[in-house]
């Protein structure tokens, strides 16, 4: 994959995996089908996507509720977001690497929010956290080394499995293919590593093959992966029962960070 920028400022949708191995005690791992959505924001704040129901109740939609502070706007969020940060020079597109609501739910265990300069380089990463108990974080990723393909580190801050311990270490590393032109098929992956004391702990990549947005598309997905998005959560409980199982050592929630998000 190459480190360029993408060129095709249309919605893109995107089919294939997401991979996750637990390493220690007990090796455990995971493969499903999957699928999510590239939003260029920016663009869609001018340009309206017919096809993406925003905002508005329907089979599949995109909510700008699901992000940030949940208001009605997560574009004006991002950009406060980036202000409050001191980022400057997002003067390019900012893509949302998320999941559609199906049916009116959606659980969305990480989004990552792009921020391009003019150029299309990466000016700033965001990686926007769920967990399960109905909490958000937000790391923040940015700095001379930030690009495609380089490796980014933060510290883990953010409960997110009863089966990890808080203290860590993420290791990210975002990969995408350039696009050419509006028909042009390209790939998307996006890799997330946890370390602890004693090494690499767990190993996670979600990607696939990006198109343009088509209802056509859109349906091929909904039929081969009806659960793919309003599955995750009976996923994740499933998979926390054959952990438990597996006796692998459980840790007590602890309070959420006192702040939204780590820079």
């Amino acid at each position: 994959m190459s480190a360029g920028p993408i060129a095709e400022p249309g919605v893109r949708l995107v089919v294939g995996t997401v991979r996750h191995a637990r390493l220690r005690p007990t090796a455990h791992a995971l493969c499903y089908g999957h699928w999510f959505v590239m939003l260029p924001l920016r663009r869609l704040r001018d340009v309206p996507c017919a096809l993406l129901r925003r905002n508005r109740r329907g089979g599949v939609a995109f909510h700008d509720a699901d992000h940030g502070a949940g208001g009605p706007d997560c574009l004006a969020w991002i950009e406060s977001l980036l202000t409050a940060q001191g980022i400057d020079g997002v003067d390019g597109e900012i893509w949302l690497q998320t999941s559609l609501r199906v049916l009116g739910h959606a659980f969305k265990p990480v989004s990552f929010w792009y921020c391009h300069r003019h150029d299309g380089t990466l000016r700033a990463v965001i990686a926007e956290v769920n967990n399960t108990f109905g909490e958000r974080h937000c790391y923040v990723l940015d700095g001379p080394t930030l690009a495609f393909g380089v490796e980014q580190r933060a510290s883990k801050v953010f409960h997110v499995s009863p089966f990890c311990d808080l203290r860590g270490t993420y290791r990210f590393r975002f990969m995408r293919t350039d696009l050419a032109d509006a028909v042009s098929t390209g790939r998307v992956l996006v890799r997330i590593d946890v370390d602890d004391d004693a090494g690499p702990l767990l190993t996670t990549s979600v990607g696939g093959v990006s198109r343009p947005l088509t209802s056509a598309g859109l349906r091929r997905v909904l039929w081969r992966m009806p659960l793919a998005v309003s599955g995750v959560l009976l996923r994740i409980h499933w998979h926390a029962l054959r952990l438990w199982i597996k006796r692998v050592p459980w840790f007590s929630k602890p309070s959420p960070p006192s702040v939204a998000f780590t820079r």
